[in-house]
């Protein structure tokens, strides 16, 4: 699913918080700058919050003097080769204000995420009168914490961020420059087919490929994230491997927004956006190092990618290069262009995309449920070409086939699903009349019809399309799924887009296009 990302790091530990290998994180204590509004630059200035305080010329000098030390220490520990020096500069909050505003407003960014929208929305994981942009200034203007920019090779380090937090993030932000040096991010990172899929090998290239950024994103951040814990940790003589289960705890702490007010009130799915690579991106890294040691954790999963969330869930499944499922889509464009549609996206609904539409639907215990019983699915959506509003939901027309591994779980994401539909929906009626059997609902709503079938452990859903179309999508979709499975081993890699392009799983694509902007603060921190 379409997903907006941006590096996001631990900046609320202090490097004594590490003392003790085996002690669970803490805060800092310190507050976070917030936005209230997202034309200011500077940070809300609630009530007895503490001013923000300015590194001085002299502090950065004496960090930026460790940049040399510390990026052996990181090259030292993660087995990546040194291969040219980086440079690091510290930045201003007005200056990261004024690239984000910049980024926001060229037009493939601005259509990008247009687009992206149009869908999260139709899918009910964004309200119908969310905006998407406004949002986005304050949270990015909140979180942001440095970057490495892999087109300049420059490492970017906020001058607002506390003093005895810059060296551990310095850590994190050099192992993308090793990662650079090794890949070339800029290229490894966006393996996103660009332009929408026009015919039926378009639309199953985009969905053998439609993870890959997702996949490769929890790498990139999950490998920063064990120097970032290993650098912290390094007076104690431990490491992150010495101690797995604190990276479990770490990801644990991930839930944990009280010090982050924008991205408390976030809409799930940019929430998850943010996290992902950094909670299972690290859990995932911790799991490939201690099964199979620093080269194969580091270098070995830059060279040999996972293609799939499904792997980063699941790190055992990766190692032993298991089957991920993949579903293909049938040509259905003779079908929308004798309806009047023109194609709009297509991607993957991967296990994270599952996990977090059931967590907003059902609730976090149904998805920690559910989600492990996912077994593939895809989804299509297509534009009304008389729609005169092509900005509202109602110009789209969606579909979505799942499989699972058993009935029970085809059921509970059958019930949970169609459970949502009044909150998606005004005007919502069932027409039980129009049911050919009990595996059907059938739904009149203020965007047209929606037929929901349940048959075995596959779950269709059509919203949008007029009931007879829905059902011809669904049959065509059914038989070019007989088993459900396929195989990837690895990632296509097709002509690349740059950043989040209009075809993509939901959540992936969101994710890559804020980790665009940069490194994020959430803390990952009780």
């Amino acid at each position: 699913m379409k997903k907006l990302w941006v590096l996001l790091v631990l900046v609320g530990f202090a490097s004594g918080l590490w003392a003790q290998a085996t002690a669970a994180p803490q805060t800092e204590g310190k507050p976070k700058p917030g936005v209230a509004d997202p034309a200011p630059v500077a940070p809300a200035q609630n009530a007895g919050a503490t001013a923000e305080v300015r590194l001085t010329r002299a502090q950065q000098k004496v960090l930026l003097a460790d940049i040399d030390a510390t990026l052996k220490f990181v090259s030292d520990n993660t087995k990546l080769e040194l291969k040219r020096p980086v440079k690091g500069v510290f930045i201003s909050r007005d200056a990261v204000a004024t690239e984000l505003r910049k980024k926001l407003d060229e037009d493939k960014d601005a259509k990008r995420m247009e687009r992206s929208e149009l869908v999260l929305k139709k899918f009910g994981l964004l309200d119908r009168d969310f905006h998407l942009r406004p949002f986005l200034l304050s949270l990015l203007t909140e979180q942001i914490a440095g970057y490495y920019d892999a087109k300049t090779r420059v490492m970017n380090l906020l001058d607002w961020v506390p003093e005895d937090q810059q060296l551990p993030v310095m850590a994190h932000e050099l192992t993308h420059a090793l990662q650079d040096q090794r890949v070339n991010l800029d290229k490894w990172g966006d393996q996103e087919v660009p332009g929408v899929a026009k015919n039926v090998e378009e639309d199953n290239h985009h969905i053998q490929t439609d993870e890959a950024d997702t996949a490769r994103q929890g790498v990139v951040e999950g490998q920063a994230m064990l120097s970032f814990g290993d650098y912290a940790l390094k007076d104690s003589g431990k490491t992150m491997k010495d101690v797995p289960q604190l990276a479990a705890q770490l990801a644990e702490g991930a839930g944990d927004m009280s010090g982050s007010p924008v991205l408390g009130r976030a809409p799930l799915v940019l929430q998850q956006a943010l996290l992902f690579p950094y909670t299972e991106g690290l859990t995932f890294e911790e799991a490939v190092l201690v099964k199979g040691g620093t080269e194969r954790a580091f270098a070995g999963t830059l060279d040999q990618p996972p293609t799939s969330s499904f792997e980063i869930l699941h790190p055992a499944q990766y190692l032993a290069h298991a089957a991920v499922p993949v579903l293909r889509l049938p040509d259905i464009h003779p079908l929308l262009n004798a309806a009047a549609y023109e194609p709009y996206d297509v991607g993957v609904m991967g296990e994270v995309d599952v996990r977090m539409t059931t967590e907003l639907f059902g609730g976090r215990p149904m998805a920690e449920a559910l989600a492990p019983n996912w077994a593939g699915g895809i989804y299509y959506a297509a534009q009304k070409k008389t729609a005169v509003n092509k900005d509202s939901t109602a110009s789209l027309s969606l579909l979505y086939s799942s499989r699972w591994k058993n009935e029970d779980s085809a059921r509970s994401f059958f019930q949970v699903y169609d459970g949502q539909l009044p909150r998606k929906y005004s005007g919502l009626k069932r027409r039980k009349a129009d049911e050919k059997d009990d595996t059907e609902r059938v739904y009149s709503t203020d965007e047209g019809d929606v037929l929901l079938t349940l048959v075995g452990n596959n779950v269709y859903i059509g919203e949008g399309f007029d009931l007879a179309l829905s059902r011809k999508l669904r049959d065509a979709v059914d038989a070019a799924n007989p088993q459900g499975n396929g195989r990837i081993m690895q990632a296509e890699s097709g002509p690349r887009g740059s950043g989040l392009g209009v075809q993509g799983e939901l959540l992936g694509g969101l994710s890559q296009w804020l980790h665009s902007f940069g490194m994020m603060k959430v803390g990952l921190i009780r």
